[in-house]
C-alpha cells in the first residue's frame, strides 16, 4: 500500500481515511509497521485525562471540547473504554456522553477498548496517537479507563496529565497511593458544588506537600463542576499554559524514552505465546530441577 497519498488526505482533514488507518494499526494489519516508520515526529500537545471511576472525566472532556471549538481550534479525542468480557470490544460509554460533538467537522472522537490493559490504555495507544499527530488537529486528548491506581501509564504518553478527583472526603485521599497522584501535572477536583469541597481541597493540598517538596514544583489544583461549566474556562487556560511549558522543558526526551521502552518491550514479547510457554514448562519440569529464572533467561 502507498501510504504517502493517504497521509496527505489525513493531513488535509479526511477523517474517513484517518479512521481506516487507525483500524489498520489497532488490528496490526499487514504493512502497519512500514506506515508507522514513514511518519514524521508529531508536535501537537497531548493531554491525558485520568482518575478514578465516577469522577466525571467524560463530562469534563465534553466541556473541554466546547472550549476548544469556541477557540476556533480542532481536536481529536481518544476515549479508552472498558472492554467487553465476551468480544474485547469497547463499551462505548464515553462516545455516548460526547454524542453532541460526534458529527462536528472540527472534532474527531474514537473509542478504543482497553483489552484488559491494567494501565487504563489501549495496547496500541502510542502508535494511534502518533497517527493522530499527522492530522490537522490542534489538540489531542486521551481519556483513560477509570481503573484507579493502575492509571499511571498515561504519564508516559501525555505531555500534560490531569488527574480528576471528586470531593468525597478526606479519608478517601489517604487511601490513594502516591503513584496516581505523583503523575499529575494538574489536579482537577470535579463536582465541586458538593458540600465540604473547601475542606477537601485543603486536605488535598496538605497531603500533596511532600510531593511538592520532592518535585520542587507546585501542582495546580482546580475545582470544577463540569455539568454546569463552572471552572472549565480556567482549566482550559491552565492546560494551554502547561502544554506550552512542557515543550520548553526537557520532558520531551523523557516521554520519547518511555514510549521507546514500551514499544521495544512490546516488540520483544510479540512472539511469546503463553500456551506454548506452558507446554515448554511442562516438558522441562518432567526432567526435574525446574527453575523459573533459568527458564526465563532463555528468552
Amino acid at each position: 500500500m502507498q501510504w504517502e497519498s493517504q497521509l496527505e488526505k489525513i493531513k488535509a482533514g479526511d477523517q474517513k481515511v484517518l479512521a481506516q488507518f487507525i483500524s489498520v494499526i489497532e488490528n496490526q494489519q499487514e504493512g502497519y509497521v512500514s506506515l508507522l516508520e514513514s511518519l514524521p515526529m508529531g508536535t501537537k500537545p497531548v493531554l491525558g485525562i485520568t482518575g478514578p471511576p465516577g469522577a466525571g472525566k467524560s463530562t469534563l472532556v465534553d466541556k473541554l471540547i466546547g472550549k476548544v471549538v469556541e477557540d476556533g481550534k480542532k481536536i481529536a479525542v481518544l476515549c479508552v473504554d472498558p472492554s467487553s468480557p465476551f468480544h474485547q470490544g469497547a463499551i462505548l460509554g464515553d462516545r455516548i456522553r460526547m454524542s453532541s460533538w460526534y458529527t462536528h467537522p472540527d472534532i474527531y472522537i474514537r473509542s478504543l477498548a482497553s483489552r484488559g490493559s491494567l494501565g487504563g490504555l489501549h495496547p496500541r495507544i502510542i502508535e494511534i496517537c502518533e497517527l493522530l499527530q499527522q492530522g490537522d488537529f490542534d489538540w489531542i486528548i486521551i481519556e483513560t479507563v477509570g481503573v484507579g491506581q493502575s492509571e499511571i501509564e498515561i504519564a508516559g504518553l501525555a505531555d500534560v496529565t490531569a488527574v480528576v478527583l471528586v470531593p468525597e472526603g478526606g479519608d478517601e485521599i489517604q487511601t490513594m497511593k502516591a503513584g496516581l497522584m505523583e503523575i499529575a501535572d494538574l489536579i482537577v477536583v470535579n463536582k465541586a458544588d458538593r458540600p465540604d469541597t473547601a475542606k477537601y481541597l485543603n486536605h488535598l493540598k496538605l497531603m500533596l506537600s511532600p510531593v511538592y517538596a520532592r518535585s520542587e514544583k507546585e501542582i495546580p489544583i482546580l475545582p470544577t463542576t463540569a455539568i454546569t461549566n463552572e471552572g472549565v474556562d480556567q482549566l482550559y487556560r491552565t492546560l494551554q499554559h502547561l502544554a506550552v511549558a512542557v515543550k520548553q522543558e526537557d520532558k520531551q526526551n523523557g516521554l520519547l524514552a518511555e514510549k521507546a521502552y514500551r514499544l521495544i518491550e512490546a516488540k520483544r514479547l510479540h512472539d511469546i505465546d503463553r500456551t506454548q510457554l506452558a507446554v515448554l514448562i511442562k516438558e522441562e519440569r518432567k526432567q526435574g530441577n525446574f527453575n523459573l529464572y533459568r527458564f526465563v533467561s532463555t528468552y
